[in-house]
């Protein structure tokens, strides 16, 4: 909808624009300077358009990319087994992610301390044994899904 509105209020301008050439005022001073606002607005409406185009096209192919990838993640990402020995969580500085280090046990394998972006208190509860499926961004494991036994 917002695509439409701002097709048609960057349209109304130009047909302003039309109005004064027909008029035969386009050559005069007034016309000149009403034109080059008008083309401005018109220029204004029609940017916005372009970008509301162009975001929707970026967000359908986010979309249908996103799908694909967590299902490939979740088929092909890292697989953790073991019991939940303790969750720390850290917060950063602003623009950088909050880290959470979880000790993860595992009977045949000793402890192994992981590092996760994000707070993973409420997701990964200690004491429990789990079944977690990563996958590594950016030099952190980002949690894709969790299962518990």
């Amino acid at each position: 909808m917002l695509l439409f509105i701002s097709v048609v209020l960057a349209a109304m301008p130009l047909l302003g624009i039309v109005v004064l050439a027909f008029s035969s005022s386009l050559t005069t001073v007034d016309g000149l300077f009403t034109s080059l606002i008008l083309v401005g607005i018109s220029a204004l409406f029609g940017s916005r358009a372009l970008f509301e185009l162009r975001r929707r096209k970026l967000w359908a192919a986010a979309t249908v990319g996103r799908v694909a990838q967590n299902s490939l993640a979740a088929a092909s990402g890292l697989i953790q087994r073991g019991k939940i020995e303790s969750v720390e969580f850290f917060e950063a500085h602003v623009g950088q992610p909050n880290k959470s280090i979880v000790t993860l046990s595992n009977a045949a394998n000793p402890a192994q301390m992981m590092v996760f972006e994000g707070d993973m208190r409420n997701a990964l509860p200690t004491g429990q044994k789990v079944e977690i499926t990563l996958r590594k961004m950016s030099g952190y494991n980002v949690l894709v899904e969790v299962s518990y036994s």
